[in-house]
């Protein structure tokens, strides 16, 4: 079964619409959204309907939580402060339904996919340093774990008795020995220079992992997001992809 997993949408309908779309070329059998479907972006209605309507597995993210009242905004740039509080008057009782379902993790045979890290996944713990992952590795018993949260697409892998190493995305197939932390980037903000969206696809049967850039309108959003008055940052990054 080949499965598309996307992650950190944060309510830019042109990335999520462009990624739809190629996952639908790709011929995918299941779409699995990691969380932050909202945050950043002006359309975080009309993403919530479109993951709702298209994916089987649907995880929390800080920024869901942070809108349900559940996570305080005390840590968050002020940037992410003022979108959140423009994203909870910009859903309606319908979509906050739509992210009370969310779950916070989700098993697929010995694969776990979780918003931020198997580590304490309500705190929202970042993997972007060996000591992380190591804590990371400690916390599930499988032998992968997809993520998102850092909008950064790296691969921690560990052997038995050996050291983790951490590498830039790429396509591989799993070593049967090996684990692994697999964070699959950002569809609608990425951070790695790239602008382009990025999501992953997963074949369970192979455990065939492939990395996939699509390029979008990010003119369009930015417009979009102008208009709102959203942060000029966050519509300025959109563009580097940082």
């Amino acid at each position: 079964m080949k499965l598309a997993l996307l992650s950190d949408i944060h309510a830019n309908l042109e990335a999520l619409t462009a990624v739809l779309a190629e996952a639908e070329r790709q011929k995918v059998d299941e779409i699995c959204s990691l969380g932050d479907v909202i945050g950043y972006g002006s359309n975080p209605a009309e993403c919530l309907q479109l993951i709702d309507r298209t994916c089987k597995v649907r995880l929390m993210g800080n920024h869901e939580f942070s809108v349900l009242g559940h996570l305080s905004t005390d840590s968050y740039t002020h940037a992410a402060r003022v979108s959140t509080e423009w994203t909870q008057h910009a859903i309606t009782d319908r979509e906050a339904a739509i992210i009370g379902d969310f779950k916070m993790e989700h098993w697929i045979d010995n694969m776990l996919l979780v918003h931020a890290s198997p580590y304490k996944p309500e705190e929202w713990h970042y993997i972007l340093t060996p000591s992380e992952a190591a804590d990371a590795f400690e916390n599930f018993d499988g032998t992968m774990c997809f993520h998102g949260h850092s909008h950064i697409p790296v691969i921690f892998s560990v052997v038995p008795g050996a050291l983790k190493q951490r590498k830039s995305a790429h396509n591989f197939d799993p070593h049967e020995e090996s684990r692994y932390l697999v964070n699959v980037g950002s569809v609608g903000q990425p951070r790695d220079n790239d602008p382009r969206a990025c999501f992953l696809i997963l074949d369970t049967d192979s455990r065939r992992v492939e990395y996939n850039r699509v390029e979008y309108d990010i003119k369009q959003t930015q417009a979009k997001m102008t208009e709102a008055n959203l942060p000029k940052m966050l519509v300025a990054r959109l563009a580097v992809g940082r």
